[in-house]
């Protein structure tokens, strides 16, 4: 039996909790070893009006006994790499909590700095479950410019 990184065992839990709902969305896995080993896993979609949706997760995987964290990054850009600058007036980067804490005024986490804690598989999965229901339910729709923030 092999053993598995954290990073390698962060992407087979993300895989299994959310693949699914993101495929059916249109949001891809990019196959980016090199930063998976480095705890980022980003899921990818072209819109239509040319602009890209990206959803980063970026895991901090620590040793055993320390609870390790995860948080979500969104971002909507007209260049096909997230990591790259762009001018475009609709382009945006925020945390998924920023999102819907600061801008939706949706107290279901504690603050728009949250990151996502777990200590063992159960509570991975359920972190997991947690943000991809805010991902589907927010994320999604605010980065396809279906739901806007009131104000």
């Amino acid at each position: 039996m092999t053993h598995q990184s954290p990073q390698q065992y962060f992407k087979l839990m993300l895989l299994t909790v959310v693949e699914q709902a993101f495929a059916a969305a249109g949001y891809q896995l990019e196959d980016r070893p090199v930063q998976w080993a480095g705890g980022q896993f980003r899921f990818s979609q072209p819109f239509d009006d040319g602009l890209y949706g990206f959803i980063e997760y970026q895991v901090l995987a620590y040793a055993e006994g320390a609870p390790s964290r995860f948080r979500v990054s969104l971002v909507r850009s007209d260049q096909p790499n997230a990591a790259l600058p762009s001018d475009h007036p609709r382009y945006v980067r925020k945390t998924l909590a920023e999102l819907v804490v600061a801008d939706f005024g949706v107290a279901i986490l504690p603050s728009p700095d949250y990151w996502w804690t777990y200590q063992n598989v159960t509570e991975l999965g359920k972190a997991l479950a947690e943000a991809g229901h805010l991902v589907v339910g927010y994320g999604m729709p605010y980065l396809s410019g279906d739901l806007e923030p009131p104000g």
